[in-house]
């Protein structure tokens, strides 16, 4: 058993692989092809592991939560990294704003603090997190500051849920309970952020918003940051899941969206392994 032990720590030790041939490297640095396990991260607020989600917020009123990386990603000098994950609001309830009932949404936040919760409610567990960096998927109308939109993508900066960068989504309804498919880059050398979101696991070919120039170097003051979601519910409400998330520490879009090759070999390791174990045992 001990050389088990000792031959998985090796398997996972090469987690960190190259994708690709004849690529620029792209590290994956958190891979979670689900959450069964929630081993590396910090779950604040009302954020729960449930099953193989996280719930960081759930179908309630007033809540507010938060999961990010315990121990801070270290991003390349310039700042960048390229993240894929995928999420779901489901039952919605609760006020209804005119477009629609549940909310407020979820966003994916870069900051320097990896315990916090901000705001609950139109705060989306992110109101007053500073410095950081978040797309916002806001699903609830809180007028001038949302655009009048209860079904949008934002971007946010400091705290401020006054969104910088703010584009419709027409798709769908982000609280009919579809599975959707998001990518945040950040290219730290042109400085250019950039979201993306589909129902189709295809990553589009045009950002959701307009590319944002921001010097994440320079605003977050490091390059080690803690990269997670916030969520928040006031009067409505909706179950705010996270399904899975892989982030790669420097700006390599991920596309297509296959099982990465590192949770693939760490997969495959594992059954040899357990062969090896049998024959051994």
């Amino acid at each position: 058993m001990r050389r088990l032990s000792v031959a998985m720590s090796m398997v996972m030790a090469c987690a960190a692989l190259t994708l690709g041939q004849g690529e620029a490297q792209a590290v994956i640095v958190i891979n979670y092809p689900d959450f069964s396990n929630v081993a590396g991260l910090t779950l604040n607020g009302d954020a729960a592991q449930v099953g193989n989600v996280l719930r960081v917020t759930p179908a309630a009123f007033g809540q507010a939560g938060s999961v990010f990386s315990t121990t801070p990603v270290t991003l390349a000098s310039n700042a960048s990294f390229s993240t894929y994950f995928q999420f779901r609001f489901t039952d919605a309830g609760g006020a209804c704003d005119g477009q629609g009932c549940g909310a407020d949404g979820l966003t994916f936040t870069v900051q320097t603090v990896g315990n916090n919760v901000g705001g609950a409610g139109g705060g989306i567990g992110y109101a007053g997190i500073s410095p950081s960096v978040a797309v916002e998927f806001d699903s609830w109308n809180n007028g001038s500051v949302d655009g009048f939109s209860s079904n949008h993508v934002g971007i946010n900066v400091n705290g401020n849920i006054d969104s910088e960068q703010l584009s419709e989504i027409i798709e769908a309804d982000l609280n009919a309970g579809d599975i959707w498919h998001a990518w945040v880059d950040y290219d730290g050398v042109a400085q250019v952020l950039e979201a993306r979101l589909s129902r189709s696991n295809i990553r589009p070919s045009a950002p959701s918003t307009p590319p944002h120039t921001i010097d994440l170097a320079s605003m977050l003051g490091s390059t080690n940051v803690f990269a997670g979601f916030t969520s928040g519910t006031g009067a409505a409400f909706a179950n705010h899941d996270v399904l899975t998330w892989v982030l790669d520490n420097s700006y390599h879009p991920i596309n297509p969206v296959p099982v990465p090759a590192a949770v693939y070999l760490f997969g495959a390791g594992l059954v040899g392994l357990a062969g090896l174990a049998r024959r051994r045992g």
